[in-house]
């Protein structure tokens, strides 16, 4: 059976046992403000045969100035890169970050946007992992032999800039921005020269969705936050927002554990929405 949201260190550790081979353990460990910092964090210590799976260069297209920070590449794109760090038709992908979940998660969707279903994202990362007794590696790793990935219907949906702007009157659709409520409110932006957020959003921050030790929350806990915040409306009147279309993919995974099925992700998200002219932007709580 093939793990399709969550899984956790010992059911990683038993199917590595059982056929590591049929297995692609996937550290997505980055940093927003250094591209070069994710292949660091992979050299200095990862899961026991893990690739590399770079945000900058698997997770992103190139950048126009207007399509966002990390603008998704086209679905052949990816799967052609998938394929060359070894991913397989029916491979069981399991993937982990330095960041809580903000990057595994974003391949997560991201397989499942190719129609790719046996992801899952380790609950807790490396820390439940080595918790749990697993080792770790460090240094390079010789790559794995070329797989190949057949596109197959989306497993997810995503909305553009003008669905969300055209929304902006009739609201039949709520946008969940899961970036810090400061950045929601329009404080602190760092990343993108405007702060603000799509008027009528409310705020998710993706990091609400984890417990203490840094695993994802009870489904019946996810699920009782978020119709708090949403008003009970259906997944498929949700739109998972953030900064760049990443941690917004967190909020997708956590709504997924939650039976929430059927949101769409706005890719471009902020980034992309304030480069617009004439974008409306809001501040402050509402």
């Amino acid at each position: 059976m093939a793990f399709t949201t969550l899984i956790d260190a010992e059911a990683l550790k038993a199917l590595l046992a059982a056929n590591s081979e049929r297995v692609l353990v996937c550290d997505c460990s980055a940093d927003l403000t250094d591209p070069a910092a994710g292949a660091r964090i992979f050299a200095a210590g990862h899961l026991p045969g893990a690739v590399h799976v770079g945000l900058e260069t698997n997770l992103s297209a190139e950048k126009s100035g207007r399509n966002g920070r990390h603008p998704l590449p086209s679905r052949e794109a990816f799967a052609a890169g998938m394929a060359a760090l070894g991913l397989k038709d029916g491979m069981q992908v399991v993937a982990y970050d330095n960041a809580m979940g903000m990057y595994a998660a974003r391949l997560w969707w991201m397989l499942r946007w190719i129609g790719h279903e046996a992801a899952a994202v380790l609950d807790g990362g490396a820390t439940a992992w080595t918790v749990a007794g697993g080792a770790m590696e460090t240094g390079e790793k010789a790559p794995r032999r070329a797989g190949q990935v057949r596109i197959r219907p989306s497993l997810v949906a995503t909305v553009d800039y003008g669905a969300v702007l055209t929304d902006l009157g009739p609201r039949t659709r709520q946008v969940v921005d899961a970036r810090a409520p400061d950045r929601f409110r329009g404080e602190n932006e760092t990343l993108d020269p405007i702060g603000g957020h799509i008027p009528g959003a409310r705020n998710r921050f993706f990091r609400d969705n984890l417990s203490q030790d840094g695993r994802f929350k009870p489904a019946d806990a996810l699920r009782a936050e978020f119709d708090a915040l949403t008003g009970g409306r259906p997944a498929a009147e949700l739109v998972a927002q953030c900064g760049s279309g990443v941690t917004a993919c967190h909020n997708l995974l956590a709504m997924e554990v939650a039976g929430l099925r059927g949101a769409s992700l706005y890719p471009g998200s902020w980034s992309e929405w304030s480069a617009q002219p004439g974008a409306p932007i809001a501040q402050g709580a509402e």
